[in-house]
């Protein structure tokens, strides 16, 4: 063999060998891998977090803190850590984006089902519907292979022009939280994860990347943050986002005191904080803020995000240590295991029949009675023989619309086709626009004849999804009814005065001189999917309406609180929230003024009646409100109760009455149901900043009992003998 030869032999064999090697290696490292602990479901989750924490690299752990497309945060094949998924969706699965950008991905298999909005879910007052809804939200995620769904939305709805405030569950901080925490929940049980957002204080959408929020301590704790909080202890939500909007000076996305004081440290969070969409501003503000996971920074490649290589930078120079990227590489993994990212989660279901049903129930039970006279409603078919269905909203999908709570939905039926599936083999059904993006003439005229030749009118009219009005990054201009609607319903009311007017939208609106000769109003937020079938069963009689609202509606715009103070939008990049815990009701029963409609008001098909009110002590501090509740009408149908609380001599100023507990009862004609509603020192409390902490006071208070916050059936005294803390 000649010398060329042996040394191409010899270097083959070692070529040879060093590939045989480094597949033993990687063999036996395999192997090893699959002995890992925490790769075994059977240990603690805090055991499996350390363990895989101590096997992955540097890189690896820079990887999981960061998104490497719109949105999903990489793999880690190496330890079998699959790529993980976020969608958009308080509402429902929203479609397929990017991955580098916001446009449709163009699947086919991206459809979900469409709910209600969340502020229509809040005027159900039933959390086992919000159980119901998130239960929807978890299967379908599932299905679609999200691992964290980014809802539900829990800000307060501060002014009625807020952009978002369909996204929310409303004004109040303790119905928003029993809403919330069942529906993250439910979504939670099926191997998803929720993401409480936006935290904190993002209650504009008007300059929201750079307003600074200015409030004081007891309306941050008592008003803003008390759904987080619940989301956090109660709920046990695995991963929450930050605020576009700066609080008290500093962005939400690296605020010390928010993220890192309260949410981790005071309230015990394990899980992780990540930004909103382009709401990451700098790496070390974030890194030392509280951030662990940036998504939607508008930069390419991720590599230049600010906690990938620029975190990467600041460990190497020491400005920041190992053990704080730790942290946040922890609360990754701890979400990504409650999640089954290792072993695998079974198949969801999507757009089942039960799920179609779930959407119509919530439906029918959010939509508010807010006018009824002479028991205009519900419509009889069997002696109306003409109806007009006048109004854009009639005919309007809904589901693609309002920002990222766009669904791309397998269906939705429309109030038109609601009806004409109800009652269009019996009844003759006509249809006018009536209004556009503009006032159109045309259009009135004909919606005038149309009404003028029909039995019954059905106007379904409202707000919209378009910018300007329920959408994200718009806030509304003003409280009105858009395109000219005031003078189109006087017009139709003039030529048919049996019109039933039907409202969608997220928030309350001004009702011009219309509201006062029209015998019904409904209010339907945005009803999902299911919203015509729902709507038309609720017009004839098949359902009784139950819905209560979720938010005060003001008579004009200047009588609601952050508008009569002047702290709207703001002025030189900051908004003060003056008007402190006075939010919503709160403010227009303290300051005596008289709603429109007022907070928990709905009407009914029925009549309840109330009595027997007594307290029960357990034992200081904890006891039940018991009464009765009697259907004295005709018709089966549910009915809210509402307790209320009232401090008769408060050290600090509070509220006149705060929502303390409710229940929905349903009952049929004659029927009597006793209610109990639990209450305990924390339903006395209040956020006392001298003590930081929240106090119950010993003292007199009194608790009262009604189907609204303006309609007091039953009331009493109650005592607490000793003032206690709770840190």
């Amino acid at each position: 063999m000649t010398q060329l030869l042996k040394t191409r032999w010899i270097v083959f064999v070692v070529i040879l060998i060093g590939a045989c090697g480094s597949l033993i290696v990687t063999n036996s490292s395999h192997a090893q891998e699959q002995r890992a602990l925490y790769l075994d479901v059977s240990q603690p989750l805090e055991r499996r977090v350390e363990d895989l924490l101590s096997r992955m690299t540097l890189e690896e752990k820079l990887a999981v803190v960061h998104a490497d497309s719109k949105f999903t945060s990489a793999a880690i094949p190496r330890l079998g850590l699959p790529r993980r998924w976020l969608s958009d969706g308080p509402h429902g699965v929203r479609e397929d984006v990017g991955p580098d950008n916001w446009l449709p991905a163009g699947h086919t298999d991206d459809f979900a089902s469409f709910m209600p909005a969340l502020v229509g879910l809040a005027a159900t007052w039933n959390s086992d519907l919000a159980t119901a809804y998130g239960k929807v939200i978890g299967e379908e995620a599932r299905q679609r292979g999200k691992q964290i769904m980014l809802g539900p939305g829990m800000n307060i709805m501060r002014t009625p022009l807020n952009g978002r405030n369909f996204e929310y569950p409303g004004e109040d901080p303790f119905l928003s939280s029993r809403m919330v925490v069942n529906y993250i929940r439910a979504v939670q049980a099926e191997d998803v994860s929720s993401c409480a957002k936006h935290f904190a204080a993002n209650d504009q959408e008007y300059q929201r990347g750079t307003i600074n929020v200015e409030m004081d301590e007891r309306a941050l704790r008592e008003i803003y943050l008390r759904p987080f909080q619940a989301a956090v202890q109660e709920a046990g939500v695995r991963t929450v986002m930050s605020a576009y909007n700066k609080f008290r000076g500093k962005w939400c996305s690296e605020n010390e005191y928010l993220l890192n004081k309260i949410l981790k440290d005071e309230w015990g969070f394990k899980g992780l904080v990540m930004s909103d969409w382009n709401g990451t501003h700098s790496t070390k503000g974030a890194v030392l803020g509280g951030l662990d996971l940036e998504m939607g920074t508008e930069v390419l490649p991720y590599e230049r995000f600010f906690m990938a290589n620029g975190f990467r930078d600041g460990l190497s120079s020491g400005e920041f240590s190992m053990s704080v990227l730790d942290d946040k590489v922890r609360r990754n993994l701890r979400q990504m295991l409650e999640t089954k990212a290792v072993e695998g989660r079974g198949t969801g279901a999507i757009n089942t029949k039960e799920h179609q049903a779930t959407a119509r129930r919530i439906a029918e039970e959010s939509f508010v009675l807010l006018k009824n006279d002479n028991n205009a409603l519900p419509l009889d078919p069997n002696a109306v023989k003409s109806i007009a269905v006048i109004g854009e909203n009639a005919i309007q999908l809904q589901a693609y619309g309002g920002g990222s709570a766009r669904i791309k939905a397998f269906y939705e039926i429309t109030p038109l086709e609601g009806i004409l599936r109800r009652i269009g083999d019996r009844v003759n059904i006509s249809f006018a626009k009536g209004y556009s993006d503009k006032p159109n003439e045309e259009l009135a005229s004909q919606a005038v004849r149309a009404a003028s030749q029909a039995d019954v009118v059905v106007y379904v009219g409202g707000l919209n999804h378009r910018p300007g009005f329920d959408a994200e990054g718009t806030d509304r201009k003003d409280m009105k009814l858009p395109y000219g609607q005031d003078e189109l319903l006087s017009k139709i009311v003039a030529a048919n005065p049996r019109t039933i007017v039907v409202l969608f939208g997220g928030a309350p609106v001004e009702m011009g001189p219309w509201l006062g000769k029209v015998p019904a109003l409904l209010q339907a937020w945005y009803p999902g999917m299911e919203g015509g079938n729902a709507l038309a069963r609720v017009l004839f009689g098949d359902v009784n309406p139950s819905g209560r609202l979720s938010c005060t509606f003001p008579r004009r715009l200047e009588d609601s609180p952050a508008h009569a103070m002047g702290n709207y939008p703001g002025k030189d990049g900051t908004v003060k929230y003056e008007e402190g815990l006075l939010v919503g009701y709160r403010w227009f029963d303290t300051k005596n003024i008289e709603p429109l409609f007022p907070f928990g008001f709905g009407l009914s098909y029925t009549k309840f009646e109330y009595s027997g009110l007594r307290i029960e002590a357990d034992k200081p501090g904890v006891m039940s409100v018991k009464f009765e509740i009697s259907n004295v009408g005709t018709r089966e149908g549910g009915e809210v109760a509402q307790l209320y609380v009232q401090d008769l001599k408060p050290r600090l100023q509070r509220p006149f009455k705060e929502l303390k507990g409710f229940s929905k009862v349903f009952l049929k004609p004659g029927e009597k149901q006793t209610v109990e509603i639990p209450l305990n020192r924390s339903s006395f409390a209040f956020y006392d900043p001298a003590q930081h902490s929240f106090t119950a006071e010993k003292g007199d208070y009194k608790v009262l009992v009604g189907s609204s916050s303006r309609d007091i059936r039953l009331e009493a005294l109650t005592r607490l003998t000793t003032t206690t803390l709770e840190k």
